[in-house]
């Protein structure tokens, strides 16, 4: 319920009529506030006599900012001043415009000062050399407000047309990075209704008022709209400021009201009674607000916030008001921290027990004639003691060393993205996808496919709050978390049956969260905030429940009977955790790899996991790198083998374009994925389309693309064209990435071949393999043609690659005899004939030479 302030403060005349503008230094220890007319007034905190007066300065000042030590006005006569606060006097001109100007602020060091005027191009000024400046001049219309970020790394900017736009000041150049459009009203740089932006103290959002006469919380981080604080304004917003804390928001509008409004609830707790407010200005540590008007008058209100709601002002910093705040989201690694216990205490020389007073004192100056002349340690201490072994080198005992905590990896649903404003991912992959809308109170959550004739898109209004989701073409499974007294819950819904009951819901133990979890054709996997692994059956069966050895959980993946889960291992030098991995089939109870580990390089991270289309286990790094696990059917076998590395991918090799990619699948060896630009992490709405890249083992950078030469027919120094070695080298990279790739693919089929229940695989498996390797040996004869074409002194790496074939009947390898007569290799084709014979008589096997 909102509530009035009991007290109301006098109002000052500071200025003539006119705009009016204040500020607290950061100390708290003066107001600054500036008017229409040519004086300057500095108000003392805690007294109430006569301001100090500078009387040197410019007409019409529209903006102020301070630091402890000096402040900085910009005017309507295009000039920035800056003033010295203990001296009370003007010190130098900052900046000159041709324009008015609109606004000024200060970095949160005061090393820099951003002004805004009706020129396009906003300007940063260093406050202690004004020659160093640097522009900002990617927005095409004027600058009504600006403000830095807290870290000061980034500058917003509310411009003329309606737009925010977002500069990074990270660089020595700065770079515009976002444009945020629907959000503010395009405005005139002169009007008193304000769309300025108040960076929350937490530094991961801003407030701005709109149109609406709403006030929109945008985040940093993703640039979306977040709580909004509505029904308040009845006229349109003119000033608006956070408490030092965060923990209320103080706004002033044309109904010629100040409401306070409670940051967590987006609720009004005060409405104040004052009229033409044009800027709000809070004390750094007290109950204090001074706000000004267009009048030119000043306010200093004391007990502004009222009493039973002035406990708000003492609370910690207050996170900014987000729908979905990644801060209260459940840690996927929470841990109790480790018990230390303090070193025992040792007792003074001479106490009673000592070993001294026992033994008459320590040992006398004389006795002391060792000297540890080989540091073998041996040598008393000044107690007439030996030096304690457990000493590091600066003396310390070892107990009192600082105690590292391990940095773990932090737990995913492969396929999800965190919420972004009031949407999110559940799901996406080739099936299709799911994601959920924030609907205050409930989500609405939406299945849509790709294939709509075999499954029809369904939506429902989800009041379990579902924040994970698995699609298949059996069915879609979901969890939430726990809430209150509420545990966990787990729903499975199947596309199709033959029943009437279609679904089954079941709950976790109370307290216990869902970290990951995974669908297959056979069973449902959960892991869970307890380091459980929870297997299901397709209909909520409870067929196996077990604590892995590597915790906490990161994420699981499931193939059929296979259940695929990864866990924190033991700490590495940088005191990060090793990821290991265990493979096992639940059905047969076998263990395929048993805490192998994941292999990731230093400071890399796991993106995504998932089964290929094939049943092949794959991983996708942050380093860009796609992975798949080759012989894993084999206990203690397992290889990690590159697939593909997108940072050598063609298109980034001229080195102009930026880009990332989320992974969704493998399949039709292919790696299927969302490009994602302009430094996103996560693909985002509208849906973006899937985009796909052929499989190419990293052996190589690409070259980028030489210029097309002026004559076509132009040799090189050499008499050489070069588009025909480029030719040349291109077909043999080709080559090379075929035969990896089809030796790899023929790998893992016969793996399947080998593990299957029959022993000897199905005929379409075994048939499968034979096509691969002849495959193999057919790109081993255009290999072998390119090598014949180069020259005689290619000869032995041709005949390397003959011994690589495959075919144990001798057809490929008479083929790859008459290839070498018709470039005419005589002495290769005898080696070559050589070859063949050895491999029909037996005689080629790898053990013959011991």
């Amino acid at each position: 319920m909102a509530s009035t302030a009991p007290l109301r403060p006098r109002a000052r005349p500071a200025h003539t009529q006119g705009s009016t503008r204040c500020a607290y230094t950061p100390d708290g220890s003066k107001l600054v506030t500036v008017g229409s007319n040519n004086t300057i007034r500095l108000y003392k905190t805690g007294f109430d006599g006569e301001p100090i007066n500078i009387d040197d300065c410019q007409e019409q000042n529209v903006s102020v900012d301070a630091s402890n030590e000096f402040f900085v006005v910009g005017s309507e006569d295009g000039t920035v001043s800056l003033y010295s606060i203990p001296n009370a006097t003007f010190e130098k001109f900052l900046l000159r415009c041709s324009l008015p100007i609109r606004d000024v602020a200060l970095s949160p060091d005061s090393k820099w000062c951003a002004v805004a005027s009706d020129e396009l191009t906003v300007k940063l000024v260093r406050t202690d050399d004004n020659t160093q400046i640097r522009h900002l001049n990617e927005h095409n219309k004027p600058t009504k407000h600006l403000a830095f970020d807290a870290k000061g790394t980034t500058a917003t900017l509310s411009c003329s047309d309606g737009v925010v736009y977002v500069y990074s000041l990270t660089s020595e150049e700065p770079e515009l990075i976002n444009k945020i459009d629907g959000v503010i009203g395009a405005l005139d740089t002169e009007s008193e209704i304000s769309s300025k932006i108040a960076w929350h103290p937490d530094g991961r959002a801003f407030a701005v008022p709109t149109p609406t006469r709403d006030i929109q919380v945008v985040s940093k981080n993703d640039w979306e709209k977040q709580r909004v604080f509505s029904n308040g304004h009845n006229g349109d917003v003119t000033a608006l400021a956070w408490s030092p804390n965060g923990a209320i928001l103080a706004s002033a509008g044309k109904d010629k009201k100040i409401l306070l409004w409670e940051t967590k609830t987006q609720s009004i707790i005060a409405r104040l009674d004052y009229a033409n407010v044009i800027d709000i200005s809070w004390h750094p540590k007290d109950n204090l607000v001074s706000f000004t008007n267009s009048d030119g008058e000043v306010y200093i209100h004391p007990d502004f916030v009222p009493e039973q709601f002035a406990s708000l002002l003492k609370l910690g910093k207050q996170p900014a008001p987000f729908i979905h705040d990644p801060l209260s989201e459940t840690s996927a690694i929470a841990r109790r921290p480790l018990e230390t216990k303090p070193p025992p205490v040792r007792q003074r020389r001479d106490s009673a027990g000592s070993y001294d007073s026992l033994m008459d004192g320590a040992l006398p100056e004389d006795a002391d004639f060792v000297e540890d002349d080989d540091g073998a340690g041996y040598v008393m201490n000044g107690n007439g003691k030996r030096v304690h072994d457990e000493l590091d080198i600066y003396g310390e005992p070892v107990s009192k060393r600082p105690h590292i905590e391990p940095e773990y990896h932090e737990a995913f649903q492969p396929g999800s993205t965190p919420w972004r404003g009031n949407r999110k991912y559940l799901c996406l992959n080739l099936i299709g996808f799911v994601w959920t809308v924030d609907q205050d109170g409930h989500n609405t959550v939406t299945v849509e496919f790709y294939d709509h004739e075999f499954h029809r898109d369904f939506h429902f209004t989800d009041t379990f709050l579902y924040d994970k989701a698995c699609l298949t073409e059996n069915g879609a499974l979901f969890s939430c978390p726990p809430k209150d007294d509420t545990p966990a819950t787990i729903f499975y819904r199947p596309h199709e049956t033959w029943t009437n009951r279609t679904d089954w819901r079941t709950q976790l133990p109370k307290g216990e969260a869902v970290l990951a979890m995974s669908l297959s054709d056979s069973f449902v996997t959960v892991t869970t905030t307890a380091n459980y692994v929870r297997v299901y059956t397709l209909f909520g069966i409870p067929y196996r429940v077990y604590r892995p050895k590597s915790t906490p959980m990161v994420t699981c993946a499931s193939w059929r009977d296979y259940v695929w889960t990864i866990g924190n291992g033991p700490v590495g030098a940088d005191g990060h955790t090793r990821l290991l991995y265990t493979i096992e089939n639940v059905k047969r109870d076998e263990i395929c790899q048993n805490e192998d580990t994941v292999a990731l390089p230093e400071g890399a991270t796991l993106k995504s996991i998932f089964f290929s289309d094939n049943g092949d286990p794959c991983i996708y790094d942050s380093t860009g790198t796609l992975l798949t696990l080759l012989h894993w059917r084999q206990p203690s076998k397992a290889s990690w083998i590159p697939l593909l590395d997108t940072k050598l991918l063609p298109r980034l090799a001229s080195g102009r374009k930026t880009e990332t990619y989320f992974p969704i699948a493998v399949a039709d060896s292919k790696f299927h994925c969302i490009i994602l630009k302009g430094g996103d992490q996560y693909p985002y709405f509208p849906r973006p389309l899937l985009s796909e890249f052929d499989f190419s083992i990293p052996l190589t950078s690409e070259p980028p693309k030489p210029k097309k030469k002026s004559n076509p027919d132009a040799m090189d120094e050499d008499g050489a064209s070069e588009p025909e070695d480029d030719d040349e080298e291109s077909e043999t990279r080709k080559l090379e990435q075929q035969y990896l790739l089809k030796g790899i693919a023929a790998a893992q089929l016969q793996d399947l071949v080998e593990s299957s229940s029959s022993g000897g695989g199905s005929s379409a498996q075994r048939s499968g393999l034979a096509r691969l390797e002849l495959e193999i040996d057919k790109t081993l004869l255009q290999f072998l043609a390119v090598e014949c074409r180069e020259g005689e002194d290619r000869g032995m790496r041709a005949l390397e690659l003959v011994r690589l074939m495959r075919d144990r009947t001798g057809r490929m390898v008479e083929m790859a005899g008459k290839v070498a007569e018709r470039y005419g290799r005589t002495v290769l084709g005898e080696k070559i004939r050589e070859v063949g014979e050895q491999r029909v008589g037996g005689m080629d096997d790898d053990d013959d030479d011991f």
